[in-house]
């Protein structure tokens, strides 16, 4: 078994029943409910690189994983544009009980994970749309982003290992880990453990073969993060 450990934050696009975000249930395949391809694409790196998996149970809109407890999209109001009307209806009693059922047993979770066996790297896999709904002008044409805070150790890597392959990569595009990095915050950057932030644009794994590809494609890069923060081998 691998000493890497995969996170995939925004993999479900689940809604409980007795939860109502009063909204169209086309929402719920696009891309503000659950980072497409990602679940695919993870467990599909897990069984290839031997590594465990935690993935996050619930939709996005029920509550953001990603999100610090006290932050203030941690359950959203609305997404890209979208109005959540049932998120809108919530009183503070509601919220607190929302971050009880969710949210805490998932970071308790990530938590008791890496204190039972601390992993050597941690990759954080999320997708992001080619295009938001709110600025379609605005395209983004990174094929994979790679996010990061303070600790760049793997980062630096995961950039130089990407673009050596060919792929078109985002130093932290689309989106900053320097703003939006709250799972890696509390888990990685807070216990010291490297990790390598992962964005990869949603049309390029929208199906079966572009997961099998991606797959191909990053399995070799995130070994040779690993392989390059362990350092060369000592010979005996």
């Amino acid at each position: 078994m691998s000493d890497i450990l995969l996170i995939a934050d925004h993999a479900s696009n689940h809604v409980p029943a007795d939860i109502d975000l009063d909204i169209d249930p086309v929402l719920l395949t696009q891309h503000m409910a659950i980072d497409i391809g990602v679940a695919p694409l993870g467990r599909l790196l897990c069984a290839r690189l031997g590594m465990d998996g935690i993935f996050g149970p619930v939709s996005r809109l029920v509550i953001d994983l990603n999100r610090e407890e006290d932050a203030s999209g941690l359950i959203p109001l609305e997404s890209d544009g979208f109005a959540i009307p049932g998120n809108k209806l919530l009183d503070a009693e509601g919220r607190r009980a929302r971050v009880e059922r969710f949210w805490r047993p998932y970071h308790q979770a990530i938590a008791a994970r890496i204190a039972a066996g601390r992993p050597s790297l941690i990759v954080s896999l999320h997708s992001f749309t080619p295009r938001l709904s709110a600025r379609p002008e605005e395209a983004r044409p990174w094929q994979v982003g790679v996010l990061y805070n303070q600790d760049d150790r793997a980062a630096r890597c995961g950039i130089a290992a990407l673009r050596a392959a060919g792929i078109v990569t985002g130093d932290n595009e689309p989106y900053s880990g320097k703003v939006l990095n709250a799972t890696m915050n509390m888990h990685a950057e807070a216990n010291a453990v490297p990790y390598l932030g992962l964005e990869v644009r949603q049309d390029l794994i929208g199906d079966d073969a572009g997961v099998a590809l991606w797959a191909d494609r990053l399995a070799p890069v995130i070994v040779a993060v690993a392989e390059d923060l362990r350092g060369p081998a000592r010979a005996d």
